[in-house]
């Protein structure tokens, strides 16, 4: 679902985005709302988020990249353009090169993770490590720009290609459900970027972000 579909007030945003040469990791988050949600009522909580993350946090913007309802529904975050290297404000000191999506809900140990969201974040990763031709279930380097992330500025780190937020900063999330999912969702992106015939890593657009093409 793009911006307009979820109704996002471009008036509270900045004007401008910004980009990476490329995009080459992927942060897993969790939203850190109420789960037992209609994926209906989804847009609302999109635009409460973008509120929040706006007024409240000035961030200039949604952080997240991407987000993911229960449903397997996939919504465009931060704006700029899916298909491109949008510098989010997802995780402290690794934002630049890194794409940021979000499971909508809470998912702290003994919190299943919906088989249609987990499928959902696996194609999403596939598809944006693909642009730019990274196996979904190699090892990249990334460079800390803020002390305050894990790592001092300037230090060179190891991360998984898909990784969770708590990998390159000091917080709970994704929780501990989503994060012993992640083995399994790198697994399933990188089977997603080898069934791609004709394309390089599965470069293809999956069919959760077809509407964000047609609707640009």
């Amino acid at each position: 679902m793009s911006r307009t579909q979820w109704h996002a007030d471009e008036s509270k945003r900045d004007a401008h985005a910004h980009y990476a040469e490329k995009v080459t990791a992927v942060f897993i988050h969790h939203t850190d709302t109420p789960n037992g949600y209609d994926c209906a009522n989804v847009p609302r909580t999109l635009r409460n988020l973008y509120t929040g993350q706006t007024r409240d946090r000035s961030w200039g913007d949604l952080g997240y990249n991407f987000l993911v309802d229960t449903c397997g529904n996939i919504y465009e975050g931060r704006a700029g353009g899916p298909d491109r290297p949008v510098i989010g404000s997802h995780t402290l000191g690794f934002n630049q090169g890194t794409t940021g999506i979000a499971a909508i809900g809470t998912f702290g140990r003994g919190t299943s993770v919906p088989p249609a969201m987990e499928h959902s974040i696996a194609a999403l990763a596939a598809w944006k490590l693909g642009l730019s031709g990274i196996d979904a279930t190699s090892k990249v380097r990334l460079t800390s720009t803020n002390d305050k992330s894990r790592y001092a500025k300037g230090t060179s780190a190891q991360f998984d290609a898909i990784s969770g937020h708590r990998d390159g900063f000091a917080t709970s999330c994704p929780g501990e459900a989503l994060l012993a999912r992640l083995p399994a969702i790198r697994k399933l992106a990188a089977g997603i970027q080898n069934r791609s015939p004709g394309t390089p890593l599965g470069t293809r657009l999956p069919p959760g972000l077809q509407n964000l093409r047609d609707a640009r």
